[in-house]
């Protein structure tokens, strides 16, 4: 559906800004999005090594705030083109990633210390308040709305 929605926009409305009535543009929110696979990612590979995922250290740090604008600011010179790539290529080694987890670690804990078992925690990463790995979804009203305005 986020895909279907940036898709109606045209070229230069990608990169103006009032998502939500904000600074961002939808090829900020095209990067957050990216940014929290990445962060899934790199949990994964943490996990893998017995370490905490480093957004939960970030977290833990700067909070949630921080860490997106963080991530925000850090891609905000991409060109649109670039944005959309990058994205494309991390969704792609995001579900590569979950598709390759056996079951058997899919149900296991993350680490050793964690309880929650790998799937939920992954989950939580790519999630939002619609549940596990539905990140997205909690930005479609937003850019519903900007679509209604900015659409060809």
């Amino acid at each position: 559906m986020t895909l279907g929605l940036l898709q109606r926009l045209p070229a230069r409305a990608i990169t103006t800004r009032g998502l939500g009535g904000g600074d961002w543009s939808p090829k900020d929110l095209i990067g957050h999005l990216e940014s929290w696979e990445q962060h899934g990612l790199d949990a994964l590979e943490a996990w893998a090594r017995g370490e905490p995922a480093p957004s939960d250290v970030a977290l833990r740090s700067i909070g949630l705030n921080g860490l997106n604008r963080e991530e925000v600011e850090r891609k905000s010179r991409w060109s649109a083109a670039k944005s959309l790539t990058s994205a494309g290529e991390t969704h792609q080694r995001i579900v590569a990633a979950i598709r390759s987890l056996p079951d058997d670690r899919w149900l296991a804990p993350a680490t050793r210390r964690a309880r929650r078992p790998l799937g939920r925690s992954i989950g939580g990463i790519l999630g939002g308040p619609s549940g596990p790995f539905r990140h997205d979804a909690a930005h479609h009203p937003d850019l519903r709305e900007f679509v209604a305005v900015h659409a060809r």
